[in-house]
């Protein structure tokens, strides 16, 4: 099989391990609507928020979608997608080391984008879904790097979005027309959405005289040129035409071939009018009805039109008539969000974009929930604090609210900041640090699951995983608050934990017990 390499690769596949776990501070000013609706906006680097949140999230997030930087080389707008940014060149210097000097365009944003990706799956639950914007400009490279972090065996589709509903007229050559939607799933089981026919009204361009409904039309067709009707007799037989005559299935070289579907089935579909009859200079053609109803489905296609998924116009005049002003020059259309939701969340979804930008996927989750009343939730993270501040949070807000005649979507979020580090240099805990976020990133780190519900520091017992109970002996959670009072494992401490009918995982500033005697405590 193919491998994708690039210089600095070696110094990248396992950054994502080393990365240190931060502390998350809200912001409540900057927050907005409803905070407790467990939606959040995370200023920061992306590397390091995504290693934040996965003690709470890991395994939990229903769909991920990312519009990262597409690499074009454009050094000219306020939201620079070119991986040449102090920002990258820093986190290079600092990752790849001396390598990095010599590194092409295409080698920073592969290492830019390879720990990223590798953070995200994590965060992706077993049936959960990533769907990742590009360009032609890396489209080839993030396939291949996809392959690798994610397993070629997971990839579903690379669709197709009509980003523009017409050419540019000052296309130098060719006008770049469409963007790329690269979807991988995480698991087998990963099973997308089939959306409803109802949704494209559209398609549905006849209306049944009797009934008067809507419906579209299915060639109830003969099978290919060679299907002989001596491999299926059942399937050879005459239909009357309206006018009297007989239609027959009759192949291009004029030997008797077969229908698609037998005659049982057909009568019972010309009995409930269900079939079309359209007149040809010489026969006719049979259609099937296919009326819009509620339960009718078809897959989503790798075709994303702009009549369906919005386009580039349509997203810029949206972010302008909720800001007042075009404050952001790239955003996406929410209705190509909405629809990325429609196909892979169910109402109670868990949605992450690390590439928050102007803040559409947001916006996408607040105004599918107040459609069909879920209860979605999304994570956002945006690295620069201008846009985070001023566009992100902004346009949520607006949204949330309502501006000039459009009624606000409801909901909320919590504006959040990175912190500190949990650990200093040498490895041990800084000072400030809370229970709470503690308590977070062990459980994660000993289990690889997220705690089950945030520690409130009253009791040491964290969780049970796998039906073993973690404990943390910290800031004198059992009653001692002397300075490391409590934090070290002693016979009495043992005797006040929390009973657990089996193993228990202790974490302390020390361990004053032999393995002896922990082994003979009695829960």
């Amino acid at each position: 099989m193919p491998t994708l390499d690039w210089i600095g690769k070696t110094a990248v596949v396992t950054h994502h391990r080393d990365v240190p776990y931060h502390l998350l501070h809200c912001d409540k000013a900057l927050s907005a609507g409803d905070t407790d609706a467990r939606n959040l906006l995370v200023q920061g680097d992306n590397l390091l928020a995504l290693k934040a949140l996965l003690p709470y999230y890991a395994g939990k997030v229903k769909c991920i979608y990312i519009d990262p930087p597409y690499n074009t080389g454009n050094e000219n707008w306020v939201y620079n997608d070119n991986v040449n940014s102090p920002e990258i060149r820093r986190w290079l210097e600092k990752t790849v080391g001396k390598e990095g000097e010599d590194l092409s365009r295409h080698d920073k944003w592969l290492c830019m984008m390879y720990p990223r990706l590798a953070l995200l799956k994590e965060f992706l639950s077993e049936d959960g879904a990533i769907f990742i914007s590009i360009d032609d400009n890396e489209v080839q490279n993030l396939r291949m790097m996809m392959d690798e972090v994610f397993g070629g065996q997971y990839f579903v589709a690379q669709c197709s979005w009509q980003k523009a509903y017409s050419p540019r007229m000052d296309a130098k050559s060719v006008s770049w027309d469409h963007d790329y939607v690269v979807v991988f799933a995480r698991s087998p089981e990963t099973q997308l959405r089939r959306l409803s026919f109802v949704q494209d009204a559209g398609q549905f361009g006849w209306v049944d005289e009797t009934s008067g409904h809507h419906y579209r039309r299915r060639q109830w067709r003969k099978e290919g040129s060679g299907a002989r009707r001596a491999d299926r007799p059942n399937l050879f037989y005459s239909i009357i035409a309206p006018d009297g005559s007989e239609v027959l299935p009759i192949r291009p070289d004029g030997s008797e071939g077969r229908w698609r579907g037998n005659k049982i089935y057909f009568d019972s579909l010309a009995a409930a009018n269900e079939i079309d009859w359209v007149r040809q200079p010489n026969s006719w053609q049979i259609y099937v009805k296919q009326f819009a109803t509620a339960e009718s489905t078809k897959p989503p296609s790798t075709w994303w039109p702009s009549d369906e998924f919005g386009h580039n116009h349509e997203a810029a005049e949206e972010i302008r008539n909720i800001l007042g002003a075009q404050r952001f020059p790239t955003p996406k259309p929410t209705r190509l969000i909405r629809r990325i939701l429609e196909i892979a969340t169910d109402k109670d979804s868990l949605i992450l974009d690390s590439f928050a930008g102007s803040g559409t996927t947001g916006h996408a989750v607040l105004a599918l929930n107040k459609a069909d009343g879920g209860n979605r939730r999304f994570i956002l993270v945006e690295m620069d604090e201008k846009i985070c501040r001023d566009v992100t949070a902004q346009r949520l807000t607006r949204v949330i609210d309502g501006y000039g005649d459009v009624p606000g979507l409801g909901g909320g979020f919590r504006f959040c900041t990175l912190g500190q580090p949990l650990f200093d240099e040498h490895g041990q805990i800084r000072d400030g640090v809370a229970f709470a976020d503690l308590a977070a990133h062990i459980f994660f780190t000993e289990t690889g699951s997220p705690i089950p519900n945030r520690a409130s520091g009253k009791s040491p017992l964290l969780g049970v995983h796998d039906g073993k109970a973690v404990y943390l002996l910290f800031n004198g959670v059992l009653g001692d608050k002397r300075v490391n009072g409590g934090n070290v494992l002693t016979a009495e401490v043992l005797r006040k934990l929390p009973a657990h009918d089996g193993p228990r995982i202790i974490y302390g500033e020390g361990c004053r017990q032999c393995e002896a005697r922990i082994r003979r405590t009695k829960s």
